[in-house]
């Protein structure tokens, strides 16, 4: 077992928006009904295509989501269960915020107006008995290895005829994609295309905006309370370093970087993806054996702000790019 996080139940909470390691997954799974978001590794691609026009939807309508499965749903759902941050934000960004009834924790807090909604997933796990109450016609889970949504809780809803449609972004184009299911999913698809389309024209400036220039060999840091984590090479979150100007720092599906591993990589750059309540710039520069690393001798070690903005594929995701290319590259968006 990996040594016990950081005893803040804020901590706690902040990690089950994004969960980056797949040993606090298994341990949550040991319960029946665990919750354990988590942002697995994937093929990536560093093109984003244009848009394509979508039909729209007629119920029924089948939809084939991200494990393959095709969902079913009879009528433009009327309750709406988002069972992960991103797709929270997604649904409210597609203007179906009136039809959702329920959604998962969300430590972020966005959007500030899905605060009143009924709580039915945590880090302990998805009330399933809350959701089928609610009279859901729709769910949108999250998926991966291991889950995000616990595949018991999936199965559970499912049996009672509940819609549930899994999403897992593995790169920008899959969470690109991810959003226009939901709008095919929820009945709008013509917001999901004027969404997505806003952030393909948004990856594009600002890929073409760090075209060319320098690339600091940079460790973007998920955590390092106990063990030190970083982005897994092939994931979205090494896709969105490259696409602002990195050479990132990568390691395997683990999440977990040795540092001895990270000494040698030396990186130029550390970028700081922790809470900023939590993990500061003089944090970095007191560890034993980080004093050699270029990046702390430099003093190049910087905290990226809402760091949930990057490690969130949602509506914001362009959003995380534009932070990550302020301060890597912020003569670029001069």
């Amino acid at each position: 077992m990996a040594a016990p996080l950081r005893p803040r139940a804020r901590r706690a909470g902040r990690l089950t928006s994004f969960v980056l390691l797949p040993l606090l997954a298994f341990l949550a799974a040991c319960g029946p009904s665990a919750v354990v978001p988590t942002v697995p590794p994937g093929a990536t691609s560093s093109v984003v295509p244009p848009a394509t026009a979508t039909p729209a939807p007629t119920f029924p309508v089948t939809i084939t989501d991200d494990e393959g499965t095709a969902v079913e749903i009879p009528a433009e759902p009327q309750h709406i269960v988002s069972l992960t941050p991103a797709a929270t934000e997604t649904l409210f960004a597609l203007g179906v915020a009136d039809r959702v009834v329920a959604k998962v924790e969300d430590i972020a807090a966005y959007p500030p107006e899905a605060d009143d909604l009924p709580v039915v997933a945590t880090f302990q796990g998805v009330d399933v008995e809350q959701i089928v109450s609610l009279e859901a016609d729709l769910v949108i889970a999250g998926g991966g290895n291991p889950s995000f949504t616990p595949i018991s809780a999936i199965e559970q809803l499912r049996r009672v005829g509940i819609p549930v449609v899994v999403l897992y972004a593995r790169s920008v184009d899959e969470a690109l994609a991810g959003i226009e299911t939901i709008g095919s999913a929820a009945g709008a698809v013509d917001a999901a295309a004027d969404v997505v389309g806003s952030m393909r024209a948004d990856f594009d400036e600002l890929a073409a905006a760090t075209a060319g220039l320098d690339r600091p060999k940079t460790f973007y840091e998920l955590d390092a309370t106990s063990k030190i984590y970083t982005v897994p090479a092939g994931s979205l979150y090494a896709e969105m370093l490259e696409l602002a100007g990195a050479d990132p720092i990568t390691t395997d599906d683990s999440y977990e970087i040795s540092l001895e591993e990270l000494v040698a990589a030396d990186p130029e750059v550390i970028l700081l993806g922790d809470d900023a309540d939590y993990t500061t710039v003089d944090d970095v520069a007191a560890r034993p054996g980080w004093g050699d690393i270029t990046a702390v001798k430099d003093g190049n070690v910087l905290a990226i702000p809402e760091y949930v903005l990057v490690t969130r594929p949602g509506p914001r995701l362009a959003d995380g790019l534009r932070a990550l290319v302020l301060a890597l590259h912020p003569e670029a968006l001069d």
